[in-house]
């Protein structure tokens, strides 16, 4: 005789990958805000391309009320920019709507639309280790023909991150 299977158990037997239950989870706040699938929002950096991307995000697809099957209007991209990268976001909008398009497969982007605000993932910037003295001081030493202590120095400083990297 078996045990009777306690009722707060899975039925099945393996684990699933944890992208398959976040995106049916998070599917259905995407399809309110315009998207059919999460590849837009998820794939971003992709599709806009890393510059673009690391200044504004997409919000949601603003579709148009007046939907003609026969033929579809294309829909707004809402996207959240950075206050000083505004304006050349806006003189990129072609240029994203190209992407966006693309990777659609279709024209489902007409036009861009921007709101203004902090972006809700920021990526970490690059820290710089200070240069290092001695070494900036051998690459100095080397450069006889500078005749300007403080010009010599800097291209000391350069040379030694030049060397490093």
């Amino acid at each position: 005789m078996t045990e009777p299977r306690p009722p707060n158990k899975s039925f099945r037997g393996r684990p699933r990958p944890l992208g398959q239950l976040v995106n049916k989870a998070i599917a259905e706040a995407f399809s309110r805000q315009g998207f059919a699938s999460t590849e837009l929002i998820t794939r971003w950096p992709d599709i806009a391309g890393r510059e673009i991307a690391a200044h504004c995000e997409p919000i949601k697809l603003q579709w148009p009320r007046s939907h003609d099957p026969e033929a579809p209007e294309p829909a707004t991209l809402v996207l959240r920019v950075e206050g000083p990268a505004a304006i050349e976001i806006q003189h990129l909008g072609n240029v994203i709507c190209e992407r966006v398009n693309r990777f659609l497969g279709w024209r489902a982007v007409g036009g861009i639309a921007l709101r203004q605000a902090p972006l809700s993932k920021r990526t970490k910037r690059a820290t710089y280790r200070p240069v290092d003295p001695k070494a900036a001081e051998k690459v100095a030493q080397a450069l006889t023909d500078v005749v300007d202590d403080g010009l010599r120095e800097a291209l000391g400083r350069l040379g030694a991150v030049i060397k490093r990297t």
